[in-house]
């Protein structure tokens, strides 16, 4: 990735601050975008401490504005963009399919769907005059099969999926691969403030018990496969999703 430029959303903590720290040290210079400032500070600044090339940018990726600002500062600042990994999501409550308020649907779609579907739509558009560019979007094993009382988060990791496939079958003449990571269960502030809670949300679901491998995933693990399909190493790949899960969805 060395002289590559481009950007991480959701990078204040957990899997993208990962990502953008390993994307930082293969040689890439990463735009570090989340809407918490202070854990994207944080990010930047340990990229600089690892002697890395790092910026922040404010960015709500709900909100078209925000991320067509973020993809155009890239741009104003190195000229173009070369890949993206598309990470800010969230969970969630727990509710049932009858049970589930209007507002918490369009809250997690919004983030987790939409920010997706906004982020490839700016990004795009200045990778296809380049006929060039990689972007990695983050599903889900949740994108696979569902968790009880998860409605709008399992339908928003399947729809991550299916943007990712769309999206790489539109531009796969024009030099621009798009491919998608599925972790598991993943050891972020995220899932550490859920199981800190009396009332745990998924304290019972399947997928933060039952990795094959006995463990939960490492943020780093995770970033190691984004690496993967943002660098030269998988020129051939797109249009698929890379499952890192300790084996969950094999059972």
């Amino acid at each position: 990735m060395h002289g590559k430029v481009g950007l991480v959303t959701g990078a204040g903590s957990g899997i993208g601050r990962a990502t953008a720290l390993e994307l930082a040290r293969a040689g890439a210079s990463v735009t570090v975008a989340d809407v918490d400032e202070a854990g994207g500070v944080e990010t930047v600044e340990l990229i600089r401490a690892d002697g890395g090339e790092a910026d922040f940018v404010y960015c709500d990726v709900v909100r078209d504005a925000d991320v067509q600002a973020l993809v155009s500062h890239v741009v104003d600042r190195h000229g173009r963009l070369d890949f993206a990994h598309n990470n800010a999501g969230i969970v969630g409550g727990r509710y049932r399919v009858d049970t589930l308020p209007e507002e918490e649907f369009d809250r997690v779609i919004g983030v987790n769907l939409k920010g997706v579907w906004l982020c490839l739509k700016h990004e795009l558009r200045v990778m296809r005059p380049q006929r060039a560019g990689a972007i990695v979007n983050t599903a889900s094993v949740c994108g696979y099969m569902a968790s009880h009382e998860s409605t709008p988060y399992n339908a928003s990791k399947h729809g991550v999926i299916g943007l990712t496939r769309t999206a790489a079958l539109e531009y796969a003449t024009h030099g621009i691969r798009i491919n998608a990571v599925a972790p598991g269960t993943v050891q972020t502030p995220m899932n550490a403030k859920f199981s800190r809670q009396a009332d745990d949300p998924f304290a019972d679901a399947p997928v933060r018990h039952g990795h094959p491998n006995g463990r939960l995933a490492r943020p780093e693990e995770i970033a190691d496969a984004v690496l993967f399909l943002a660098s030269e190493r998988s020129t051939f790949a797109t249009g698929s999703t890379l499952v890192v899960d300790g084996g969950y969805t094999a059972q």
